[in-house]
């Protein structure tokens, strides 16, 4: 069980190498379970009973199931990210180096890990505008080889570097790209020959470095799995396999994925944008309601905001908190900060604490140390426009935000399992501080 599941999940992430394949490839699925697909720029017309979905940017996606029983409805909300720290490709690519080598010029997107990256193979992958006549066209790049290493200076000539090291983006992690024989203007023929376009067609790009080590299980009795992405692909995919699975006749059930959380959420497409309000707000008036209705709707309503947490790491244990800390394999991760750069409360670890007891999903408790600052997640990003109870949760894993991150086996198994009985409940405000969750 836990093994296929494992494999799926894998296999998902291979398949997405930039946010752009997340969507796509999301997309590809609930077409295939029977969502009809919205624009934004279009009128909606929606019925109860049925389920649909629209995109933002071709970066992230809103999808929602609406119940047929929703006199007093509520939203049973899950978000995640589709973004992972990268290297972006700047838009003049290429870089000479004495006519010998072409390096390519790149930019680092969100913090990563520098070193996971040296001395592996990469390849290039994200999405290109195409002009058709007077359309331009959205086309995702995947060029499916090796292509690309980020080679180490060798240690006879930076004999200090395992004393610590300071990496310097324009210098050190730029990728090797091609030899003496490559002529200006390769990359982008190279991108056109991929698409099967003119280059004089490529009128924009949005493309990244990403690793091609394989994804592997592993340990002594299989216990855990490595791959790029998981932080926070591993989310995205429990919280669409669970809301294809949920329903709730009382509820309209929504699967959010964002973009840009690892550069602070504040674009069109990200949590703190205006992407949630304006669709929950549109299913409000689809269904025929009023304002009202509307408040009354969110007041009701729960948000599990799914992002990765710290797992104890075995070589450094003093960097988590000595008691709230959480490890991979033990279960899904609730996490706290007095400052609010999480939003859990105990009205809301309470409501999900209860969901999990009913499948027997364990959970586990994450705080930072105190004398460490912790980062911030989707949660109280996307509370800045719709405000309503809601949990930050994730799954352990080691080596956040390196190319190449390990996590348990077991665990996401246990947030299908929890997230399918969320998107199976209705959860009903009934007076002050209190919240009623049902069937």
């Amino acid at each position: 069980m836990y093994n296929e599941i494992a494999k799926d999940l894998l296999s998902f992430i291979t398949k997405n190498p930039t946010q752009f394949h997340v969507i796509d490839n999301t997309k590809k699925e609930l077409l295939e379970n029977g969502f009809t697909e919205l624009l934004e720029g279009q009128p909606w017309k929606l019925e109860q009973g049925k389920s649909y979905f629209v995109t933002r940017n071709y970066s992230a996606i809103i999808a929602f199931k609406m119940g047929t029983d929703l006199h007093n409805y509520s939203f049973n909300i899950t978000a995640a990210h589709s973004d992972s720290p990268a290297f972006k490709i700047k838009e003049h690519a290429e870089l000479s180096v004495k006519g010998k080598y072409m390096q390519l010029n790149t930019e680092g997107y969100g913090g990563m890990l520098d070193a996971p990256w040296f001395d592996r193979p990469l390849s290039v992958a994200g999405r290109v505008l195409v002009k058709n006549g007077d359309s331009y066209e959205t086309r995702l790049l995947n060029v499916d080889r090796d292509l690309l290493v980020i080679p180490n200076v060798a240690i006879h000539m930076n004999r200090t570097v395992n004393d610590g090291y300071t990496y310097n983006a324009q210098v050190d992690m730029l990728p090797l790209f091609a030899g003496a024989d490559a002529q200006k203007g390769a990359f982008k023929e190279l991108i056109a020959s991929e698409l099967g376009v003119k280059k004089e067609d490529i009128y924009g790009t949005d493309l990244f470095l990403y690793s091609r080590v394989q994804p592997s299980i592993w340990g002594l009795n299989n216990e855990f799995i490595s791959c790029g992405k998981l932080d926070d692909q591993q989310c995205v995919y429990a919280s669409l396999k669970a809301f294809l699975k949920g329903y709730n006749e009382r509820s309209v059930n929504v699967f959010c994925v964002f973009d840009n959380e690892e550069v602070g959420s504040g674009t069109k497409q990200g949590a703190s944008s205006t992407f949630l309000y304006d669709v929950l707000q549109r299913i409000n008036t689809g269904l025929g309601k009023e304002e009202e209705e509307y408040y009354r709707a969110v007041a009701s309503s729960f948000m599990l905001s799914a992002d990765n947490a710290h797992a104890v790491h075995p070589n450094h244990p003093e960097k988590t908190d000595a008691e709230n800390c959480v490890y991979m394999n033990e279960g899904i991760v609730i996490k706290f900060s007095a400052n609010q750069k999480y939003t859990t409360d105990a009205i809301s670890e309470a409501v999900f604490k209860g969901i999990c007891e009913k499948v027997n999903v364990p959970v586990q408790y994450f705080h930072n140390r105190s004398d460490m600052a912790g980062g911030s997640t989707l949660g109280n990003l996307s509370s800045l426009k719709v405000s309503l109870n809601m949990v930050d949760i994730g799954l352990p894993q080691l080596a956040m935000h390196s190319s190449y991150e390990t996590a348990g086996i077991k665990d996401t198994y246990y947030m299908i399992e929890a997230m399918t009985e969320f998107f199976n409940s209705h959860v009903e405000e009934t007076g002050c501080g209190m919240l009623k969750v049902t069937k």
